[in-house]
């Protein structure tokens, strides 16, 4: 029996291979081909239909790579298929199988709209239905030649802009052919055939060998290929059709899963591909989904991303206009509240806010829609405050299905309810499916029914269908599978539906689904908190600056006649967003999109400062004092937090460096730092209880150079193994003592490191400034800080809060977290106290814990400063870099807390008269910090002040208003009052204060009206 099971299996794969599958588009005629190689980057759709064409045979090799041609075809359809369904079919050299990842095209009709768009798996154009017979036709197709750069990970420099782009004319070879260009008749009963046949025989492959369904499914299959004429399969295909309707025709058991198909494409907003490329990308796929949403209408189709549809209104309208009909019909549908698909692990707080912000609105405004789900399938973990932050923003269901690629735990739930470290829950479900690519396949839905974790108390789960990552979304053969598969025996039932359909269902269906605690962690992908070191910079440097210029900005405005830079700032927080991509930000993308990210973080940090400057100016006024401006949320010595004082003595300076033996000693009279002959740190004692940090025998700051070549991924991943071979950097050529500090410098391999250590008067924290010539390949260079702490967590700063992780391994998923993320600082600690780290541009670290001979215990933290992938940018990192980090001596969380925004959120001084500048708003509890303040998004001139509990307690504190205030509302993200919040008015005329209460990581947004007489 197993062995015709075999036999017949291949005989149904070469049948619909070489046989049935041709048929489909077997009558042809060839078709006239002209083509115009544009000479740079793409031109506009009127420029490419006016160009100068020139004819080419099937044969013609055309597209160095990332050019565009534009291929001119046309024909008349012979008189004898009058009555037939007639396309074109088009092969622009699809020599792979995936769509999204070679070439591809955008048809369009002579008058400039556009059609379709042609890919590897869907090269077919409509052209007549029913055609008349002899009309004649023209299309003009923009085709991509865009490498394939998906086949392999070796190192290419096909991920670099090309040089030709900026000036004229190609260079480079031809990376495709043109195969096939033919007018066809299409004909529907070989096509309906082949569906057929390709479901039947996929569940029968999927079905277990006990099912007596499945040996039916056989015979039936093996009757059908005898009543093929292989010599006339359009003849005799409804023949063989008749013998597979009974078995399509058998319901599935009343008891079968249910499953949610919802038309997808996930379009990668760069990746392998530069951001120019997605918005073509962007267009070829809603131009598809909207060519099949006319012949089905019930068909569904999800996007996420705001940012790609704001693309597509401002580029090409006709298409968004389309896309715009198709929402108004029910059957396109926004999703995902976010700008774009963000990274949420470097992802700050308040920009991971503004994600939802101008996700929300722009489908609010554009589609009337109040999306309420997050849309996240493809990225690399998820931390601990989003649940809040979803709620606070009126998202109620979250999904991804990126927690499958774990490499050591099985997530233990596909639907359950997350909670984040404030409490809040939000119901989640991880599609069983394991891809959000899903063609429909038999084989697929037998994962997602025996994969699916929650079996007996539900029985539903969802399924994005449709190619993606490079686009391409459903097929006219998906929709067809999912049309048999809606109640069909031995298959669980497909319904396409919305989304948001199937988590109302869901949440209804299992009201007491298990609860998740805390973050989200992929166990795989660790790499990407440390890769392309300029791009994660470029971040964290435009988040603090966004900050500065929308606080300075606010405070001026109030205060002044200083014009609020609405449009400046909203177009530059989506800059910022469009950038926090999850293959941008994590570094993960080729050389091209990288290289454009600096430049673009480079104008937008010019930018900001000089907003950040004109308002400094506008409220330091005219005069020759030194005011000096402090955006940070705790005070500076006497610089309150938020706003700005005349500084009469100079700044804190830097002690200078004592000999002391063969090294140095940095003491400024509140901790003592030991520095011997190799530059390392030998001793860092905080002098109030004469407290070393340092472990016995053990040195600081000790930069470790590691072997980094994972088994898989380079941009992506770091494996454990990366451990077993490490080479300390003790030498040093060079330890001198300047008027700052230690100037320390390294060299080894290709490379040079300069260091300076430098403790300013007042300060428990040790700056270590460094500067790389970094030029290694496959290397990882951690700065290892080993503590005389006693650990068995670390605390780690995420978006508006920190997480608690622990040191040791004691289960497989303790093991798994061997690369963790942190934002500015990272604390370990016994009960009293310990030491932070602090830093300005580092997300990956690891923490590792050792029992000594003495009985003490070393907690070792060490920071990722660079890696050297050679995949998907084979120069990734190479090149200088300036990043700095700081030992916090005898820290708590408080300690910690004040510490990562101070390093972050530097001093900044202005000339003028005004002797003070009163913040806007402050805290009466260190722990409650004020992390946004800014004018309302809708002008109407009230304040916004965003404001969370840091330290993980309870709090009650006072905010203190400096402007005469009327109103005060708690809203939602958007800045809406939350529901039953009713306006706080002063209790008294000259009162400026409100009363809070939060609990621990609350985050809070009051909406603020000034009274016109402030």
């Amino acid at each position: 029996m197993h062995s015709r099971q075999r036999l017949v299996e291949q005989r149904l794969k070469r049948v619909l291979k070489e046989r049935i599958r041709p048929a489909v588009h077997a009558r042809t005629v060839p078709l006239r081909v002209e083509v115009w190689d544009a000479p740079g980057e793409p031109v506009p759709v009127a420029a490419g239909l006016a160009a100068p064409y020139r004819p080419v045979r099937v044969g013609h090799r055309w597209g160095p790579a990332w050019s565009t041609s534009w291929f001119r075809i046309s024909g008349r359809i012979p008189e004898e298929w009058a009555g037939q369904r007639v396309e074109a079919v088009l092969d622009l050299g699809f020599d792979v199988t995936g769509a999204g990842f070679s070439t591809e095209g955008l048809v369009y009709r002579p008058d400039g709209t556009v059609l379709k768009a042609l890919n590897p798996r869907n090269n077919w154009i409509p052209v007549a239905d029913p055609a008349r017979g002899g009309e004649e036709f023209t299309h003009c197709v923009e085709a991509a030649a865009n490498p394939a750069l998906c086949d392999s990970h070796e190192p290419t420099p096909l991920g670099n802009q090309p040089a030709w782009i900026t000036g004229s004319g190609h260079t480079g070879d031809p990376l495709y052919r043109l195969l096939r260009a033919d007018l066809a008749v299409f004909d529907t009963q070989v096509w309906e055939l082949a569906q057929d046949l390709d479901v039947l025989g996929e569940l029968m492959h999927a079905l277990p060998e006990s099912d007596p369904r499945r040996w039916q499914l056989l015979r039936t299959i093996e009757r059908s290929l005898d009543a093929i004429d292989l010599q006339d399969v359009s003849g005799c295909a409804p023949a063989a059709r008749e013998v597979l309707r009974p078995a399509l025709a058998v319901p599935a058991a009343p008891s079968a899963h249910r499953v949610s198909a919802v038309g997808h494409a996930h379009i990668d907003t760069a990746w392998l591909w530069p951001l120019r490329e997605t918005v073509r990308k962007v267009a070829r796929t809603l131009s598809n989904v909207t060519q099949l949403m006319d012949d089905h209408p019930d068909f569904r189709f999800a996007m996420s991303q705001a940012q790609q549809l704001a693309w597509l209104k401002d580029r090409r309208p006709e298409v968004y206009a389309r896309v715009q009909e198709k929402a108004r019909t029910g059957q396109f549908l926004p999703v995902g509240s976010l700008w774009v698909e963000p990274d949420t692990n470097i992802t700050g707080g308040e920009a991971f806010a503004r994600q939802l912000i101008h996700g929300k609105r722009f489908y609010l405004d554009e589609f009337g829609v109040e999306t309420e789900e997050m849309w996240l399938p493809d990225t690399f973990g998820y931390n601990a405050a989003m649940p809040q932050l979803m709620k606070l923003a009126g998202v109620r269901w979250f999904l991804t299905q990126k927690i499958s690629w774990n490499t050591t735990n099985k997530f233990p739930h596909h639907t359950f309810r997350w909670e984040g470290i404030d409490g809040t829950r939000i119901f989640s479900h991880f599609p069983p499916v394991d891809t959000y690519n899903a063609e429909l396949t038999g084989a697929e839905l037998a994962h997602a029914v025996s994969n699916f974790q929650d079996k007996g108390a539900a029985n539903s789960s969802l399924l994005p269908f449709g190619y993606g990552d490079g686009g391409g979304g459903p097929t006219r053969e998906m929709l067809a599978r999912a049309a048999r598969l809606g109640d069909l025996d031995g298959s669980p039932r497909v319904v396409v539906e919305r989304p948001a359909d199937f988590f109302a269902r869901a949440e209804a269906e299992y009201p007491d689904a298990p609860v998740w605690l805390g973050e989200l962690y992929l166990e795989f992908h660790r790499g990407t908190l440390t890769s392309q070191l300029r791009t994660k910079q470029g971040n964290r440097r435009s988040e603090h600056l966004l900050r500065e210029a929308e606080l300075w900005s606010a405070t001026a405005a109030v205060r002044t006649d200083f014009r609020y830079p609405y449009e400046e700032l909203d177009r530059i927080w989506k800059t910022v967003l469009l950038h926090q991509f999850h293959d941008i930000l994590p570094g993960s993308s080729i050389a091209w999109v990288h290289r454009e990210a600096e430049r673009t973080y480079t104008e937008v940090l010019a930018e900001l400062r000089e907003i950040v400057a004109s308002a400094q100016r506008a409220l330091a006024g005219d005069g020759d004092l030194t005011v000096v401006f402090n955006a940070a949320p705790h005070t500076r010595g006497d610089v309150p937090a938020l706003g700005a004082a005349v500084r009469t003595t100079a700044t804190e300076p830097t002690v200078g460096p004592v000999p002391s033996g063969d090294g140095f000693v940095l003491d400024n009279g509140l901790v003592r730092i030991g520095i011997d002959a190799r530059g390392l740190v030998v001793s860092a004692i905080d002098l109030a209880d004469g407290r070393e940090a340092v472990a016995p025998g053990e040195a600081a700051n000790l930069l470790q150079l590691h072997q980094d070549f994972p088994n898989e991924y380079d941009a992506w991943d770091i494996d454990a193994f990366y451990r077993n071979t490490v080479r300390d950097l003790d030498d040093a050529d060079s330890v001198t003592a300047l008027a700052e500090g230690v100037e320390v410098v390294r060299t080894f391999g290709s490379s040079r490191i300069r260091q300076l250590l430098s403790l300013r008067e007042g300060a428990r924290r040790l700056d270590i400034d460094t500067d790389i010539d970094w030029h290694e390949r496959e290397h990882l260079l951690k700065a290892a800080f080993p503590l005389d702490v006693r650990a068995d967590h670390s605390t780690a700063e995420i978006p508006f809060g920190h997480v608690r992780r622990p040191t040791h391994t004691n289960t497989s998923w303790d093991a798994a977290r061997f690369e963790i993320c942190a934002h500015r600082f990272l604390h370990v600690g016994e009960r009293d106290r310990g030491a932070a780290l602090v830093n300005d541009s580092t997300y990956g670290h690891d923490v590792t814990r050792d029992v000594r001979p003495d009985g003490g215990t070393t907690t070792t933290v060490r920071l990722s400063l660079l890696r050297a992938p050679r995949f998907p940018d084979p120069d990734a990192d190479r090149g200088t870099h300036r990043l700095r980090h700081g030992l916090v001596l005898g820290a708590d969380i408080a300690d910690a807390v004040r510490e990562g925004y101070a390093f972050n959120l530097p001093e900044r001084s202005v000339t003028g008269g005004e002797r003070e500048v009163p913040p806007l708003v402050t805290t009466g509890d260190d722990g409650v910090v004020i992390e946004a303040v800014k004018l309302a998004d809708d002008r109407s001139g009230d304040i916004v002040v965003r404001l969370y509990e840091a330290h993980g307690v309870r709090a009650r504190t006072t905010l203190t208003l400096s402007a005469p205030w009327r109103t005060a509302t708690a809203t939602d993200l958007l800045e809406r009052p939350l529901a039953g919040a009713d306006p706080i008015r002063p209790g008294a005329e000259e009162d400026r204060s409100l009363h809070l209460a939060l609990r621990p990581f609350e985050i809070r947004t009051l909406r603020i009206g000034l009274r016109g007489d402030r």
